[in-house]
């Protein structure tokens, strides 16, 4: 496979008859195909089955996707080449993001949905990209090791230990990049406000004991979608086919027979080019000329400077912090932040000339020059975020010895040492 298709295909595998109406299977973040193994052999009686594996996962290619609408459209593509127009789709929690990303995007391609452990929007955006920062600072032993505690019963746990072991082996063959860009998808990931458009007749379907994306969650799921039921699996925690087999194939098989009760037909199609996808997001505004030349954004309007600003200013120092300066400005100092929001992070931090990854090297430097050490510590939790570890860090702050002094890198190192220790302990 050539290095373009690489970044526009997915790796994937079909099981059953070829001319089957087309089930896809879709994995959870740090599994593989094989987590659905054993749903194949009964599902394959009735639909030609295709699964695939997320960007580095399974041996793929690691070529990572920014967005869950990313990787459904490089699905489609997948699709495409395949010959296939019409299929249904079932997908485990990062899968059920691709899943909700295919009903909105192509949903005349889509003929019946089914969302398994799965949320209109995953957490929090600060808890994925924290875990980014801890796999780009230790590799992903630390995540495969807690794999198991998020994915399985307690019980299931204790009996089951040959598959816990896989699991966590599964997890260690990732590759580390393409999970961290998996969890930023993640952060990013949010269609709360889209789930009315979903028409597709839909099951939800929750273990009862799941922490990652726990009952609640797709009870809400239910009442955002149009034509959607639920169906929670007593026992179970987040990875529910491999937990509950049995169970989940059943709903499934249900589900899904009731959306090709009537002849389906035009599932198969000859490969033709991916038809244009209306974006989920405004486009970008074009650019127009700045007063000395250089391009700028015709959204550097006020208004559209404090929007981009605050997105980004969240992104880097992250909700909680972003939060926390706004409540405490409580009237004064409300000038100061919306300031800070239009220009610092709206117009400095938005410019393109630099990577936000150089930005933190420049930032650190100048707080240590300058001796803040409570802006220090922040920033550094920020160059986290932005993809230096914590060794990049250390080289940062021994090149201010050099130009700074010895005592204010000394300082910093102080503070450097605390925060990369508290923002690279283990997740949950």
């Amino acid at each position: 496979m050539s290095d373009e298709q690489t970044t526009k295909t997915l790796q994937h595998r079909f099981d059953g008859p070829e001319d089957a109406p087309v089930l896809v299977l879709g994995p959870s973040l740090g599994t593989t195909w094989h987590m659905w193994d054993r749903q194949v052999p009964e599902l394959t009686r009735q639909w030609r089955v295709l699964r695939y594996d997320l960007p580095g996962h399974g041996g793929a290619p690691a070529a990572p996707s920014a967005s869950t609408a990313e990787l459904a459209d490089r699905l489609l593509r997948t699709l495409d080449q395949a010959g296939i127009e019409r299929f249904g789709y079932a997908g485990c929690s990062f899968g059920g993001a691709v899943g909700t990303q295919l009903a909105l995007r192509a949903p005349h391609r889509v003929a019946s949905l089914a969302l398994i452990s799965s949320a209109a929007r995953y957490g929090t955006p600060d808890s994925w990209r924290q875990r980014g920062v801890i796999v780009r600072a230790n590799g992903l032993d630390q995540i495969a090791q807690s794999a198991p505690e998020r994915w399985f019963a307690a019980g299931f746990r204790t009996a089951q230990t040959a598959i816990v072991d896989w699991a966590v082996q599964m997890v260690l063959s990732t590759d580390a990049e393409c999970y961290v860009a998996a969890c930023e998808a993640l952060a990013a990931h949010d269609v709360r406000a889209d789930l009315d458009r979903i028409a597709v007749p839909a099951l939800v379907l929750n273990g009862a004991e799941d922490p990652v994306t726990p009952p609640a969650d797709a009870r809400a799921l239910v009442a955002g979608i149009t034509d959607a039921r639920l169906a929670v699996v007593p026992g179970a925690s987040h990875l529910v086919p491999v937990e509950q087999p049995a169970a989940v194939t059943e709903l499934l098989v249900r589900h899904f027979e009731a959306a090709w009760a009537e002849p389906m037909a035009g599932y198969a199609m000859a490969p033709v080019p991916t038809p244009p996808v209306a974006p989920t997001a405004e486009a970008p505004a074009p650019a127009v000329p700045r007063a000395d030349g250089g391009p700028r954004s015709a959204t550097s309007d006020r208004a559209g400077a404090y929007g981009d600003g605050d997105r980004i200013r969240r992104e880097v120092l992250g909700d909680a912090h972003v939060d926390r300066a706004a409540e405490q400005a409580d009237g004064f100092g409300v000038d100061f932040e919306d300031f800070v929001t239009r220009y610092a992070w709206g117009e400095v931090w938005n410019r393109p000339g630099l990577d936000r990854r150089t930005r933190s090297v420049v930032s650190l430097t100048a707080l240590v020059a300058g001796g803040h050490h409570d802006d220090l510590a922040t920033h550094i939790r920020a160059a986290l975020r932005n993809g230096l570890s914590p060794a990049e860090i250390e080289e940062v702050l021994l090149q201010t010895a050099v130009h700074c002094g010895v005592p204010a890198a000394g300082a910093a190192f102080t503070v450097a040492r605390q925060v990369i220790r508290e923002e690279t302990r283990p997740g949950e």
